[in-house]
């Protein structure tokens, strides 16, 4: 097993930088006043087809469930989030491998029929990737693919020449190199997934004191796994926080709600004193300090304004 020294990361993402202007791009307000996200984040399924070192996969422990997102509840939450004119990014990303579900097509067409202006992306490992399969993905109304390669420069230059081949152009396609040796952070900017890299077979302990810094991400991403719960961000491989169920629930009312209302306020004031904040080491504060800053004078104005 490898031992992760947690001091500062020696690599730093360039697709920071592209998603936090994306973030910024898709900040919005309901009714004038309260943010809205920039990113609706989809993890379709429980299955992946890799247990890369450096993911909470690679912990034996770590389920794999080969179940899927039913249709009718990307229908339900693409439907509401047309009725706030939702014109930000959906992702599918999340603890899985997308490409694993034969109906991601179909979920990638509901999104683009009731957002025309969104941006949707998948995130891929490309195993499963081709030619016929590219096409349809585009043809389905993706905006943008962005394929990890974990094999090697060859990989990534076959995966380069596959989407030019198809006609892709450079905004349609994102090639991140994740083959770095060790000493590199695999060509990632590790953490340790909410406290989900203890068994891992690259591991990056719990922190025993929660770090003093802010925190955005509550602030501008909504989260949702296959089985329809809303988890507090997308670090939380474990599910230890479950905000809320679009099965049960409606997406402004998760949105809105008195529990992530309070821990954004928290995570704003570098309060991370509660499972799993307490226990993670991401540096939350690289991108959404626009919605930040929204929900802080929300809180500012609410407080102003004395009890009712």
């Amino acid at each position: 097993m490898n031992e992760q020294n947690t001091s500062s990361p020696k690599f730093f993402d360039p697709g920071i930088l592209r998603k936090s202007a994306i973030v910024d791009s898709g900040f919005a307000l309901e009714n004038r006043r309260l943010p809205l996200p920039s990113i609706v984040e989809l993890s379709t399924s429980g299955t992946c087809n890799r247990t890369c070192v450096f993911c909470p996969r690679s912990d034996p422990t770590y389920p794999d469930v080969e179940e899927f997102m039913p249709l009718g509840l990307t229908e339900k939450l693409s439907t509401q989030l047309a009725a706030v004119e939702f014109s930000g990014l959906v992702i599918f990303s999340g603890f899985v491998e997308p490409l694993l579900d034969k109906k991601l097509y179909e979920h990638v067409a509901l999104f683009r029929n009731q957002l025309p202006t969104a941006r949707i992306e998948i995130v891929t490992n490309g195993d499963v990737l081709n030619e016929e399969r590219l096409g349809r993905l585009f043809t389905s109304g993706l905006s943008t693919l962005s394929i990890s390669v974990y094999d090697g420069k060859e990989d990534a230059d076959r995966f380069e020449n596959m989407c030019r081949s198809v006609g892709l152009q450079d905004d349609q396609f994102v090639i991140r190199n994740r083959y770095l040796p060790q000493e590199q952070d695999f060509g990632i900017t590790l953490t340790n997934r909410a406290g989900m890299m203890d068994n891992a077979e690259f591991k990056r302990p719990s922190l025993v004191e929660p770090l003093a810094k802010p925190c955005f991400y509550p602030g501008y991403s909504f989260v949702m796994d296959y089985l329809g719960d809303v988890l507090l961000c997308t670090h939380d491989w474990g599910k230890k926080m479950v905000v809320g169920n679009l099965y049960k629930q409606d997406f402004i009312e998760i949105w809105f709600s008195k529990l992530l209302m309070t821990i954004r306020h928290r995570l704003n004031d570098a309060d991370r004193n509660f499972k799993p904040c307490n226990v993670c080491d991401v540096d939350g504060s690289l991108m959404g300090r626009k919605h930040a800053e929204a929900w802080a004078e929300l809180k500012d104005s609410s407080n102003q304004a004395g009890p009712k």
